[in-house]
């Protein structure tokens, strides 16, 4: 009994500087401003991967065209990856307006792939005349000044990785609240987790790298098994080999918005993508941390369920346990969502507490069980 008890305190105990670090790490990032007088020297190449699509590329376009950065500075490509909908036809209304299309299809002529997303990007790289590739996804809508402040950070800081935020919008339920709380978290993990080289996180519907460091690492090269992974293992190896030029950019006018899963089912086939490349992560310090995180959300409801064998003791641990993860999750939340002016969502806070929790536990047993699902209509690996 007391040996649970003492690792159930050590997974608590460690949740809490994790969570910790993860803040004081966030506070230290120092917020990007673009100076007011800077003029633009970089061609950009915004490659866009796209599979049925239809009721979401248009608004994605029309964003991106309305960017706050020379014309003469920037193309946008779209590669589109076997749709089966309308999406290449309203690409095609777009393709005077410095739009490419590139089409999977006619490339590969039916060539069998498994990371059909990598190959979509290295194709649009081949394609690209920017030096500065910055890649998002076709179901989101950009800032008018995200180019601008992308390219500013990366001229003067010299950073030839970077991230940027990325966060749901026009929630409808509570469960799609609980998801976007979920991501203001995945911000300070991502920014903090980079300011201080504990760990390195990425979102490619928000991401910029020179086609000179795609290059000089063989671009996805040894990271090509894996259906996902374009945005994380990719830093991973970059920072593997340069560290010193990954950064993120700490701003909400770089803020990039998406919808969040409307249903359990398409939830669980994200996060279960998301997990399954958990375990090929370079830095296995992330490896750890994810599975830090993973026992002690396990140990919450494993203390309850205890109770009925080894009394009392087990109960007020269950308790102790929930109130050390609500008290640091609100804290860490709160500030989240005070930084990109997302205080409302708050008021969804304790139950997108326990939804956190089962979560952590469903995804994290079924990663480990299955490595496969469905996205985008495919069954992958």
């Amino acid at each position: 009994m007391w040996v649970y008890i003492w690792i159930a305190g050590l997974l608590s105990a460690g949740y809490v500087f994790i969570i910790y670090n993860y803040i004081k790490n966030w506070n230290l990032l120092p917020e990007w401003k673009t100076p007011i007088d800077f003029s633009p020297q970089t061609k950009i190449t915004v490659l866009v991967p796209a599979r049925n699509e239809a009721q979401n590329i248009a608004a994605c376009l029309e964003s991106i065209l309305q960017q706050n950065y020379p014309e003469n500075l920037y193309e946008i490509i779209v590669m589109d990856d076997h749709s089966e909908d309308q999406t290449a036809e309203i690409v095609h209304q777009y393709l005077k307006k410095n739009v490419r299309l590139l089409s999977l299809e006619k490339i590969l002529q039916s060539k069998k792939i498994t990371a059909h997303k990598k190959i979509a990007i290295e194709t649009g790289i081949q394609q690209a005349t920017g030096n500065l590739i910055v890649t998002t996804d076709a179901d989101c809508i950009v800032p008018e000044n995200w180019l601008r402040n992308i390219a500013a950070f990366h001229e003067i800081q010299g950073k030839e990785f970077i991230a940027a935020p990325v966060n749901f919008h026009k929630e409808k339920s509570l469960f799609e609240k609980f998801q976007s709380l979920d991501f203001l978290g995945m911000m300070a993990v991502t920014g903090g987790g980079i300011h201080s080289g504990w760990m390195r996180m990425c979102n490619g519907a928000n991401l910029a790298y020179t086609k000179r460091i795609f290059e000089k690492v063989n671009g996805f090269e040894g990271i090509d098994s894996l259906a996902s992974g374009d945005d994380m293992l990719l830093m991973q190896k970059v920072a593997a080999h340069a560290p010193e030029t990954t950064g993120f950019i700490k701003n909400t006018e770089t803020l990039v918005l998406t919808e969040a899963m409307p249903t359990l089912s398409s939830f669980y086939q994200q996060r279960l993508r998301w997990a399954t490349k958990s375990s090929a992560y370079p830095e296995r310090q992330v490896t750890f941390i994810l599975a830090w995180v993973f026992f002690f959300c396990c140990s919450i409801p494993l203390s309850f369920l205890l109770f009925f064998f080894g009394g009392w003791n087990f109960l007020w641990l269950g308790f102790v346990q929930i109130v050390v993860k609500a008290i640091t999750d609100f804290i860490f939340l709160k500030q989240m969502s005070r930084f990109f002016n997302r205080l409302f969502l708050m008021n969804a806070f304790i139950p997108s507490f326990f939804m956190h929790i089962l979560y952590i536990v469903i995804i994290g047993i079924c990663s480990n069980l299955s490595q496969s699902y469905t996205w985008k209509g495919r069954s992958t690996k």
